[in-house]
């Protein structure tokens, strides 16, 4: 500051130095119109620059979530043994001679919609029973159940069937 070079200003307690542009030479328009478009033709190549980067970056993300060569050959081999297993499974199903028959399945579903159709009637008779036996009956159903020994399906999460 003392010999010229750096200019110094004080402001309060602080004091700024900055260099003195009085011993700059001074730039022709010409200059600064050459300097501008310099500026803006390394500006143009900083942002092609940041966008191949943005995209290298993004195409780097991309390869590391990706499985690697040695991990897609496991993968495939893997793939390979669980197929060969399944068409083994296949195969034994196709092969099995014990088959159900159209008969014989036509005949089960019919016993079973039968059975359900007799088990329906007979809980409807049963009920219709220990209702007639529960209006004279002075406890409630509850109680009357634990004493004559009576378990209900739903005492055992049991349905019909549809």
């Amino acid at each position: 500051a003392q010999q010229g070079r750096v200019r110094e200003k004080t402001y309060g307690k602080q004091k700024i130095y900055f260099a003195d542009q009085e011993q700059l030479p001074a730039a022709s328009d010409a200059e600064l119109r050459g300097l501008d478009g310099e500026i803006a033709a390394l500006s143009a190549k900083v942002q092609a620059v940041q966008q191949s980067c943005r995209q290298m970056e993004a195409e780097l993300k991309d390869l590391n979530s990706s499985m690697t060569t040695p991990e897609m050959a496991r993968e495939i081999e893997e793939l390979r043994k669980d197929c060969t297993s399944y068409t083994e499974k296949l195969d034994r199903i196709k092969s099995a001679t014990n088959h159900v028959t159209p008969e014989e399945k036509e005949k089960v579903c019919s016993e079973q919609k039968l059975y359900c159709k007799e088990w329906r009637r007979r809980k409807r008779m049963a009920t219709e029973l220990l209702e007639a036996i529960l209006e004279g009956y002075p406890k409630s159903k509850k109680q009357f159940f634990e004493e004559v020994g009576i378990e209900t399906d739903e005492d055992h999460n049991v349905t019909l069937p549809a």
